[in-house]
């Protein structure tokens, strides 16, 4: 069942992801989180049970919010051509996994296996699943793209590749010049993207003609 969270929690969630963004996990106390959120030490029991609870409903909320803001996004896109969809995805993709890279310091996977967090999951890997599945339809029909690989077959290929890249930085970062972990960042997202297209278009037998 989805979680629904209460207006004070989502407060408290936003100001900590906030906080873990600039700070890390370790870095973040409660203190620190009650503090920029004006609330009592003791609401953190209160609302959540504790800082490790707290951390496994904010990636819930988190995993809920990714999942809202790619279907608003693929909306806004759903009019254009199947080869500009399939690389606005791609790339999306790509940007939500890096611009929360730092939830990887904290999220364990007892936290990925708790029923809710896996349900949430779920759903957003199946509606990404479904918008590419269309994508690749359109595709077909329209004679741009000449094959049809798995749906799901794409998008393991594009979070694991992603994945591997951001919890493997000491290997990627031979073959990406920067001069610190901000540069690093943005040229190892571009760099990621740019093989990820070129990977998925050779699969789907782009005819960019």
């Amino acid at each position: 069942m989805r979680k629904k969270f209460t207006d004070k929690q989502t407060k408290i969630l936003d100001v900590a992801e906030e906080l873990i963004a600039k700070k890390g996990f370790e870095g973040t106390s409660v203190r620190d989180i009650c503090s920029k959120a004006n609330i009592n030490v003791a609401m953190i029991s209160y609302y959540f049970g504790s800082k490790e609870k707290m951390m496994s409903y904010l990636y819930q909320y988190r995993v809920q919010r990714t999942k809202e803001s790619f279907s608003e996004f693929a909306q806004t896109i759903k009019e254009g051509k199947p080869e500009m969809q399939m690389k606005e995805i791609v790339n999306y993709v790509i940007s939500l996994l890096f611009k929360y890279s730092y939830f990887h310091g904290f999220v364990t996977q007892e936290m990925r296996s708790l029923d809710n967090v896996k349900d949430d999951l779920l759903e957003f890997y199946q509606t990404c699943v479904g918008r590419l599945d269309e994508i690749i339809k359109r595709g077909i029909v329209s004679g741009v793209f000449h094959n049809a690989p798995k749906s799901e077959d794409i998008l393991t290929m594009i979070i694991g590749s992603t994945l591997f890249v951001i919890r493997n930085k000491n290997f990627y970062e031979m073959y990406v010049p920067a001069n610190n972990d901000a540069q690093y960042m943005k040229e190892a997202e571009q760099k990621l993207k740019n093989s990820t297209l070129l990977s998925v278009f050779a699969l789907l037998d782009y005819d960019a003609d």
